[in-house]
């Protein structure tokens, strides 16, 4: 009885090896065809936009003709809309994040509101394009202005900051809470000296996270009226503008095959942007995970 029950312990256990081999392999080469798709596109764009990468490029503006084009407009456009949408996304869904989590009686209708916000993280970005179409540009009379489009692009990403605070909220431990209440602060008091410090890093990283990805999109954008050759860098929050992804797609909608050379170029410039931006979230991740 005991030599079949071996047996059986024996074939179980070869069983569970052989499935665990196979996983490693499958898993193994689901990864080699992820790295090796992107490494054929980054080697496609580095070869093909590497030769215009100069300091015409970073100092030049847009052109007809592909040897004289460049990035500034677009770079200066990037930069003012981050500073209106990091502000605007950052301290609104922050305030939402705290009222849900601490103020916010659990009810239906809080439940209602939290399940909204989960579903608004993943509506199509071009819905939140017509919405600023409809709201900013249209009813509020913005044009087609740098606020405008800050607005809008905070509307996308303020589902996906309301819920990072949330999680980094949660993840403050409840005896540092109760230790402020145990000394005489008040909730506000034990908010901002105890619970935001302890969540910071968790809310900075999804902040930064949203903020790489606003900078990556294009439909709402689009759908705003954002130009897509501008000569000119914005000067107030009421200036037409651009953005580095806008003009990328210009470029390679363009029949000349040297602007699709020189998209690969502002494509090198857009990647940089955004690893830099994400390096700076895991340095930030990293630096304070173990702090709490």
């Amino acid at each position: 009885m005991e030599l079949i029950n071996d047996e059986k312990i024996v074939k179980r256990t070869g069983s569970r090896l052989l499935k665990n081999r196979l996983s490693k392999w499958l898993f193994m080469l689901a990864t080699s065809v992820g790295l090796l798709v992107l490494g054929t596109l980054v080697y496609r764009i580095l070869s093909q936009g590497y030769s215009y990468l100069d300091l015409d490029f970073f100092t030049s503006f847009a052109s007809r003709r592909p040897e004289d084009a460049g990035i500034k407009a677009a770079i200066f456009g990037t930069i003012w809309l981050v500073a209106i949408t990091g502000p605007v996304s950052i301290v609104l869904g922050v305030g939402c994040a705290i009222y849900l989590e601490l103020y916010a009686k659990k009810s239906r209708f809080t439940r209602f509101i939290q399940m909204n916000i989960s579903n608004l993280a993943g509506v199509p970005s071009i819905v939140f394009g017509l919405l600023g179409l409809t709201v900013f540009v249209r009813m509020m009379e913005m044009g087609r202005s740098v606020l405008a489009g800050g607005l809008t692009m905070s509307l996308l990403i303020l589902p996906i900051i309301v819920v990072a605070s949330q999680e980094a909220i949660r993840a403050v431990p409840k005896e540092l809470q109760e230790a402020s209440y145990g000394m005489g602060a008040t909730k506000w008091q034990t908010i901002r000296r105890v619970i935001l410090p302890a969540a910071i890093p968790g809310i900075l990283t999804g902040g930064i996270l949203a903020l790489s990805r606003a900078v990556g999109e294009t439909a709402p954008l689009i759908m705003i009226g954002a130009l897509t050759f501008v000569a000119f860098v914005p000067e107030s929050i009421w200036s037409g503008f651009t953005v580095m992804p806008i003009q990328i797609f210009n470029w390679t909608s363009r029949p000349q095959v040297a602007f699709h050379d020189v998209a690969a170029a502002g494509i090198i410039v857009l990647l940089l942007m955004l690893l830099l931006m994400n390096s700076i979230a895991i340095i930030i991740r990293n630096k304070f995970s173990k702090r709490y």
